[in-house]
């Protein structure tokens, strides 16, 4: 008498769980496509979808729409305080940071940016947007605002470097600190979810923040959206005190 065969689809959620607790696929690793997958277990692709789901159903993969499943991770601590510096952060998580700037624009500041940078309606600002990743894994997308008239040169100091703290130093800011965090939940939206690999309307972190040079003149207004299962805010009591 033979007995009950398993499912093709629990072998192929099990073996891949096995490669994951062996170290094959570490955190935030992609795993190989639908179509690899099954020429790798000789099974169509909808098998396949069936031994994710079961893995993502597990808590062990997360699907990104567009780019793939990764195998989750823990998420990342981020420190939130007066003098908040990203490569710092992920470098004290044991994690490579990186860069990228998507978008560069000088324009006219609208009333909310205006404002919150104390500069008169319709002063000229400079944006920039773009990624933070930490081992090539999307961290954050952020939107930075300076503004032009207080800071000469802060469009051509950025475009030299990616680091804000040395372009601000390029432009006579020696140190600027953060006076200024509020934090909400939002959702990914399609171009969030493009540039963060995640699906759309995933649960994000929100952050807009205000740093001022050492005599209190606003110079820079950020915001930030983290993926909610990736960064992990936090507080410094002693340093925001």
């Amino acid at each position: 008498m033979t007995g009950k065969r398993t499912p093709l689809w629990q072998h192929i959620s099990s073996s891949l769980s096995d490669d994951i607790a062996a170290g094959r696929y570490q955190p935030g690793d992609k795993l190989p496509t639908e179509a690899q997958l099954a020429a790798r277990f000789a099974v169509n692709r909808h098998t396949v979808r069936h031994a994710l789901k079961d893995l993502s159903d597990q808590g062990m993969v997360l699907s990104r729409r567009g780019a793939g499943v990764f195998v989750t991770q823990a998420p990342t601590d981020y420190p939130l305080g007066r003098r908040v510096r990203f490569h710092k952060n992920i470098q004290a998580a044991g994690r490579l940071p990186a860069r990228r700037i998507l978008t560069r624009e000088t324009r006219a500041g609208d009333a909310e940016e205006t404002t919150a940078l104390a500069l008169p309606p319709g002063a000229m600002i400079h944006v920039i947007e773009g990624l933070s990743f930490a081992d090539e894994t999307p961290m954050a997308y952020f939107r930075s605002i300076f503004p032009v008239d207080r800071l000469p040169g802060i469009a051509a100091a950025l475009e030299q470097t990616n680091s804000v703290t040395r372009a601000l130093a390029t432009c006579g800011v020696p140190d600027y600190t953060r006076t200024s965090t509020r934090i909400t939940a939002t959702r990914a939206t399609p171009s969030h979810a493009l540039h963060l690999r995640c699906r759309e309307s995933d649960p994000l972190l929100y952050t807009r923040s205000l740093s001022v040079d050492p005599d209190g003149a606003p110079v820079e207004f950020g915001n930030t959206w983290y993926p909610a299962d990736r960064v992990t805010l936090t507080l410094d009591h002693e340093e925001m005190a």
